[in-house]
């Protein structure tokens, strides 16, 4: 009996642990486990230079005095998302909620460049 589960077994020799995985399985969950490393790594660097667009659009808003917010362009674009999220079979409440998440930290750098912009 183990004594820290009160079960009649070993929890360290349950199957599916890290321990007990035999080659196969363990390699392929490394290959799987460095392709969603490196995805990880293609995204960060894919929203790196979606802000640097964004920060252009934000710096020309700023200089003719446009509002920070688009609310027709994020409609459309939200819309255009969870199409393509479908196409993608990926849910698109989740790419809403993604884009969303985006759409507000874009809108926050818009308004703290219209603010510098003014204050000059």
């Amino acid at each position: 009996m183990d004594s820290r589960t009160g079960t009649g077994t070993d929890s360290r020799d349950a199957p599916g642990t890290p321990d007990e995985l035999d080659d196969e399985v363990r390699a392929e969950l490394l290959a799987l486990r460095e392709s969603i490393d490196n995805i990880d790594a293609a995204l960060v660097h894919i929203l790196a230079e979606r802000f640097k667009c964004t920060q252009r659009v934000g710096r020309l808003k700023a200089a003719h005095d446009l509002p920070a917010a688009d609310p027709a362009r994020e409609a459309r674009q939200i819309t255009r998302l969870r199409q393509l999220a479908e196409t993608a079979r990926l849910d698109p409440a989740f790419a809403e909620k993604l884009l969303n998440f985006i759409i507000a930290e874009v809108i926050r750098h818009h308004e703290t460049l219209a603010g510098r912009h003014t204050a000059h």
